[in-house]
This record gives C-alpha cells, structure tokens and sequence, in this order.
C-alpha cells in the first residue's frame, strides 16, 4: 500500500514513512492510493474475531511493509492496557447502541489510536536507530491520550498544546500531571485553532522540521484515522450480530472532522448497505453541520461549550474529504485550500452538495440541549453521557431512521466533565482513576499563542 498527499505534491511513500511524515512535505494531508474493499467471505471471517484480532486484519490491509508478526505484538500491547475485554463495548439503551470509546488509559477515544500510534512510533524509531519531538495541539483529549501514549518511551518527546484555561480542569489535570521528562505540556493564551494553526506552521517549515524531527500525533497522522476505522466495523459487526443482517447506522460528535472521517473509510471498505448514514453532530461551533446542511463552509469565532474538545472552527481533516469530493483531484483540492486560507470560507453547492448530503447528514445542537440531553437520557435509561456523547446522540435521536439500528459514539467518559454532568443531573460520577488525579505535582508552562513562542521552546527542548 503507498500514500499519496491530497495535494499532489509527493511521490508515493510507504506506510511507514507516511507514518513518520505526519503532515505531508507539500502541506497536505496523507491517504492510501486506495481504499481496499472487503468481500462477504473476508468480512465472515472478521465477524468472529476479538478486537485485536479485528484491528490486525484491518491495519495490516493498509501497512504491509510491517511484519505480520511485529505488528500483531503492536496491537496487542496497544489494547492490554484497556479495561474492558471487548476494548470499545456496545451498550443498547433507548432503543440506540452506545459505542463505548472511553476504556483506555485517559478515558477518551483517543486512547484506541493513540495507544497504539506511541507503540509503533517507538518500534519504528528503533528500527531507525533515530530521534523523534512530536508536536501537537489539543482541545482536550487528544493530548492526554498522546502524552499516555508516549510518556516514558525512549526516543520521544513530546510537546502538547492546549488552549489556556478552555479546556475542563480533568482534562487539564490528565495532561499536566504527567511529569516524565520526555513530557511538555504547553498553555496558550488563545484557541484551539490558534494552536492548531501554530502546529501546521511549524511543519510546515521544513527546515526545522527535519532539524528536530518532528512527528505528529493529531488526526493529521493517517495511522489515527486508520486506527479508529476498526471500530465501525467491530460495531457494525456486533450489532448485526443481534439485529440480523440489516445496515447500520452511526451518530458522531465531531469537531476535527477525523473521527467521522475514519467512518467514512470504513463504509468504502463495507460498502453503503452495511454502513449507512453517517450523522455529523457537532455544539455550537457548527462549521461543518453548516458544510452538510448547506454548503457553508465558513470559520467563526469559536464559541466556548460544555463539549470543548469540539470547540473548533477549522476542522483538521476536512481536506481528507475534500480530496475525495473534488473526485480525487489533488490541484483542485490544493487550490481550494488556498482560497480556504486566503478568505475563510469555501461554499458548496449543485452535484457537490447533493453528494455531502448523500455521504453525511448534518446536526447542530445548541448548548442547553446538551445539557437537557444529558438529563433527559439519565432520567429515561439510567445512563450517563458525557457533553460530546450527549450532542451525538440528540443529533441520532433527531434524525435517525427507525427503520435502522443506530449507533452512537460514546467518545468520553462523563467523570471527565464533572460540571456539565452535575449540572444535568445533580451528581458528578469521578472514576478513581480520575479522582486520584487531584492533589498531583503538575507542570505546565504559559505561552502566548504565537509561532516564535512555541518554536524557541521547543528548540530548547527537543531531543
């Protein structure tokens, strides 16, 4: 399998450097020349296997220049440190599945990917004999489940930012309180997308990049989105299992657009009939409910909610889609992202919206029927949902087919937004992992959420 950039721009590379590449050299975003289909005999097969054995078969479709072997023992460390054995659980309760995503170590989706992207970055260093500083930016979770991933590994370092103060005190804590010495949290005074936007320049400089080896962990990193892939097709497989041999539907809180994204890949490689709609829930920062609904693809100024990690207002993995949109057409997907950058919006409409609207559905839930949601759900089934997991399941509820089963993301757990939650239902649920995070030496350092900023920190600290 070789990847290909969404601008065109690269040679065809192996999965193992796409891997190490995290953002493409020409600024754009890896994919694999294809996307293999799966025949009913193979995905017989694949109805039978445990997680591991699931995740193996489909991660080694798109990485055959890793060892069978080798990357089973990835996996299979990967997923040992999840504290279910089904590693993502399906609950059914009002009449719709929870896809429970928040089993591993930080409690939050991004442990499936994450877990495993820190083991086969160490293995590939390894193989290198090299040196790896990986940079990222958060809007919650997805820097805890990075740092967990990497914390204490020989070869790493990792440097995290997280918008200052807007993210919630636990996430906060889950990230700070992780002093190992390959670990550097980093607080900046503006937005998740400040940060993001920080992070993509700094790649973008190629020069230092290479100079300090950077590597990415953000969803801009195929092996993310390849990752979580697994886990639409071992729901899809589970429900089935109960419901017979009907399509499945999924609900997705999304606000970097990937996680919906690895949706998308997964019903390329099953097919429409099996995977049906996939619904695109996003809060108040509706960018891309306004692309599905309407074709608006416009940035705001992000609005702060009870679901931060969805606080965003330019979603990191849009291009990926875009590429498939323009029909695979990498000049025009590059000029787009040029006007894109240039004008802060992009408008979609005729053959282009018609098929946004065939492959996606679009929600937007406003902030006080998160919390209702949240209250209503306890009330009716006796089941907590965090704030994210609460507007995909208003968006499912609102806009399911009650002639298909649903499934809905579960993507935290809700002891990770304890205010949120005590404001819906009068109690905080804090799991003893969390609770124990109180009281812990932390160490983070502010900085103004400027390029120079990061930049200088991070050359003084690199490995």
């Amino acid at each position: 399998m070789r990847y290909i950039s969404t601008r065109g721009q690269i040679a065809p590379i192996g999965f193992k450097e796409a891997v190490m590449m995290g953002l493409a050299s020409d600024g754009g975003l890896l994919l694999p020349e294809s996307i293999p289909a799966s025949d009913d005999g193979t995905l017989a097969a694949w109805r039978e296997l445990s997680y591991p054995e699931l995740a193996l078969e489909v991660i080694s479709r798109f990485s055959d220049d890793i060892p069978r072997a080798d990357l089973k023992n990835l996996i299979d460390r990967s997923y040992r440190s999840f504290s279910h054995p089904q590693v993502t659980p399906l609950v059914k309760r009002g009449g719709i599945y929870i896809l429970e995503l928040f089993h591993g170590p930080t409690l939050a989706f991004k442990d499936v990917a994450l877990q495993f992207l820190g083991n086969l970055f160490e293995y590939l260093l390894a193989e290198r004999g090299e040196r790896m500083n990986i940079l990222g930016a958060t809007s919650g979770d997805t820097g805890s489940a990075a740092i967990h991933g990497v914390r204490g590994k020989g070869r790493i370092n990792i440097f995290i930012l997280h918008p200052h103060q807007r993210v919630s005190p636990i996430q906060e804590l889950q990230m700070t309180s992780v002093v190992d010495d390959n670990v550097f949290n980093l607080a900046i005074t503006g937005t998740f997308d400040d940060g993001q936007a920080i992070v993509k320049t700094i790649f973008n400089d190629l020069a230092f990049k290479e100079r300090h080896r950077l590597g990415a962990v953000n969803s801009i990193n195929w092996a993310r989105i390849l990752a979580q892939v697994v886990y639409y097709l071992y729901s899809y497989f589970r429900v089935t299992d109960s419901e017979g041999g009907r399509g499945v539907d999924f609900s997705v809180p999304t606000g970097n657009f990937g996680d919906i994204f690895a949706g998308f890949v997964a019903r390329r490689m099953l097919g429409e009939e099996r995977i049906g709609r996939l619904i695109l829930a996003t809060n108040d920062n509706d960018i891309l409910a306004r692309f599905v609904t309407r074709g608006d693809y416009s940035t705001a100024q992000v609005t702060p909610t009870s679901s931060p990690s969805m606080d965003i207002q330019l979603a990191s993995n849009f291009e990926r889609y875009l590429y498939y949109l323009n029909g695979e057409d990498a000049a025009r997907t590059a000029a787009d992202m040029e006007k894109m950058a240039a004008g802060g919006s992009l408008a979609f409409d005729g053959q282009a919206l018609s098929r946004i609207q065939r492959e996606f559905a679009g929600y937007r839930v406003a902030e006080p029927e998160v919390i209702a949601t949240i209250r209503d759900f306890f009330n009716a089934n006796g089941y907590v949902l965090d704030p994210h997991t609460a507007v995909g399941v208003r968006a499912g509820l609102a806009l399911r087919d009650p002639g298909r089963p649903l499934v809905c993301l579960a993507t935290a757990h809700p002891g990770k937004f304890g205010a949120a939650v005590a404001q819906a239902i009068g109690e905080q649920p804090l799991p003893p992992a969390l609770a124990g995070l109180v009281g812990l030496p932390t160490r983070c350092q502010i900085l103004p959420a400027q390029v120079g900023a990061v930049r200088e920190f991070v050359e003084r600290h690199a490995c």
